[in-house]
């Protein structure tokens, strides 16, 4: 930092973002926006879609129906719940084309692929794939949904999400009712986390991603295939 003398100085901070900076970044997110678009059928989920990620995207401390509701200027986050819940969009579409965007600005040849499996808490027995079962997330045996993602990090170290699978244990492949009132679709087979994984590398390799290695942690490593 750098202080002009006398009174009414002006502080200067090295790296500091400038207008200039404000500019091209929402210039960016335009751009981004205008590819997204599409995907939404209703002029309302456009807006929603908008700005779900507008809250996401920023320095909230806690990222939730709430307060990225309020964050948007809604007095309620009623339409962005709608939004995620029954606005039909197709998700698999979303994350192809997060894919080929990273592909754009992110694609090294040195870049690393990093696969690992996250818990996310959970009270009831209704949420997919839920059940006891052991979370290195949390760090215990707990209630809990398990979800298999793949990351892609630069040589530089950018990073950004490629890919995703929620595990789907053995306990609910072998009760077609309870996966169909769930809304899982029936031609969905019970894949451990390593074979997930395979199916993400083998789709990023389909889709001319380049990279030089994945790496996992040690429950992949203990996979024989």
């Amino acid at each position: 930092m750098s202080r002009a003398p006398g009174r009414g100085t002006t502080v200067v901070y090295d790296d500091a973002v400038t207008p200039a900076d404000l500019e091209e970044w929402e210039s960016d997110l335009q751009v981004l926006f205008a590819r997204i678009r599409p995907l939404f059928y209703r002029t309302e989920s456009k807006q929603h879609a908008e700005q779900y990620l507008r809250g996401l995207t920023s320095g909230l401390k806690r990222k939730n129906g709430w307060t990225i509701a309020e964050y948007a200027g809604e007095t309620e986050p009623k339409a962005l719940q709608r939004f995620l819940n029954q606005s039909p969009w197709d998700a698999d579409a979303l994350l192809e084309l997060n894919r080929s965007y990273a592909v754009e600005h992110l694609a090294d040849p040195g870049a690393v692929l990093v696969a690992d499996p996250t818990g996310f808490a959970k009270k009831g027995k209704k949420s997919v794939g839920v059940q006891r079962q052991y979370s290195g997330t949390l760090g215990r045996v707990d209630n809990c949904q398990i979800a298999t993602f793949l990351a892609y990090v630069s040589p530089g170290r950018e990073r950004v999400l490629v890919d995703r699978r929620l595990y789907l244990p053995k306990t609910w492949t072998a009760d077609p009712d309870r996966c169909a009132q769930a809304g899982v679709p029936p031609d969905v087979e019970f894949q451990t986390r390593p074979e997930q994984v395979r199916d993400m590398a083998a789709a990023v390799l389909a889709a001319g991603v380049p990279f030089g290695w994945l790496t996992a942690d040690e429950e992949f490593g203990q996979t024989p295939n």
